[in-house]
């Protein structure tokens, strides 16, 4: 994992700009540094949208630019903070700082690129734009995937409608896999709504599917039939087949939610019985112990105070980095930063 930040990388976006100066796609200016976007001949392929469009759209009304549809590469400034370029002291615009890091990391070519659905236009059409004019190569991206928002009562999430929940204050309620859990139950492309009855309900769900995979390890203290004594091996392969069909149709997870508790629901009749042969419990637990990895929440494991403990710690950990900051311990406190982002836990400093 890279956690790259745009004033690290001032070097290659200053590099990216002059070379498609060079290149003829872009011009120095009294303010700024511009695209041409009309040098540019597929620009908006992505979203399919009209050059007229982009009047619409956050650009700066600048008369020295060739065409108001052009947008900033580099806005010159002699306020601070400020970077030195060749064509005077200022800031990156807001779309070269993602194609020169994501160079600089992956080349001129990677396989996915993700971001929200509102990034689309003009957000992602400029960084094709600005990548494929630099490099002569297409496609910058292989596969683009767009999420839905997270919405509150139908509105987006956001600090600015102050209708947020930071992620430590929802894991002092939820454990971390009732969340995936949660999320997982909705199509990424879609919209989610979030509420607190919405999270019980994927707590609940997710706690049925433990259930079963606790009735299934049980089951190994059992005297098991020589032979099943059901239909498990049909049912397996065909919980396998859907399973993995959803997971390959753009990670359709909530169809492969439904097959796993479809097959859930069979293996709880047949464990009742007594039905299932040792040889068949065994392929059972391999094949869903593949799938928990897969989801990325524990079936075999039954929630317990773990993850309440862990909530505790993280919060001590930070409260601890926050006393660092506010003395000013910036090393310390930048070390605790990364160790936590090596174990994908991010913060974010106010």
């Amino acid at each position: 994992n890279f956690y790259a930040r745009a004033t690290e990388h001032m070097d290659e976006i200053i590099d990216q700009i002059g070379r498609l100066i060079d290149k003829g796609f872009a011009y120095d200016t009294p303010t700024g540094v511009y695209f041409e976007v009309s040098k540019f001949k597929d620009f908006a392929k992505l979203s399919n949208r009209k050059l007229d469009d982009l009047q619409n759209v956050r650009i700066a009304v600048d008369s020295n630019k060739k065409d108001p549809k052009d947008f900033a590469l580099w806005k010159k400034q002699e306020e601070e903070p400020y970077w030195d370029s060749p064509w005077g002291k200022g800031r990156p615009g807001w779309h070269i700082e993602d194609t020169a890091i994501t160079e600089s990391y992956f080349g001129p070519q990677y396989n996915i690129h993700g971001g929200g659905l509102d990034l689309i236009f003009p957000h992602h059409d400029a960084e094709i734009a600005q990548m494929e004019a630099a490099s002569g190569k297409e496609p910058l991206v292989e596969y683009w995937m767009h999420t839905g928002f997270l919405n509150v009562k139908g509105e987006k999430m956001s600090k600015s409608l102050g209708n947020f929940i930071t992620i430590k204050d929802l894991l002092e309620r939820y454990d971390a896999q009732t969340y995936r859990f949660f999320v997982l139950s909705t199509h990424y492309r879609s919209p989610i709504d979030f509420s607190d009855e919405i999270l019980r309900q994927s707590e609940n769900s997710l706690k049925r599917i433990q259930t079963t995979g606790k009735l299934l390890m049980e089951s190994y203290d059992n005297d098991l039939p020589d032979n099943d004594e059901c239909d498990i091996e049909d049912d397996l392969k065909d919980f396998e087949k859907e399973f993995y069909e959803a997971m390959d149709n753009d990670f359709n997870t909530p169809i492969a939610l439904s097959s796993l508790f479809d097959f859930s629901h069979k293996l709880n009749k047949y464990l009742a019985g007594n039905q299932i042969s040792s040889k068949s419990l065994d392929a059972v637990v391999c094949s869903l112990k593949t799938v928990e990895s897969v989801l990325g929440f524990d079936i075999f494991q039954t929630q317990d105070n773990t993850n309440d403990l862990s909530g505790e710690l993280l919060n001590i950990i930070t409260d601890v980095r926050e006393e660092l900051r506010s003395k000013k311990d910036w090393d310390l406190a930048d070390k605790i930063r990364d160790e936590l982002n090596q174990l994908d836990i991010q913060l974010e400093d106010k």
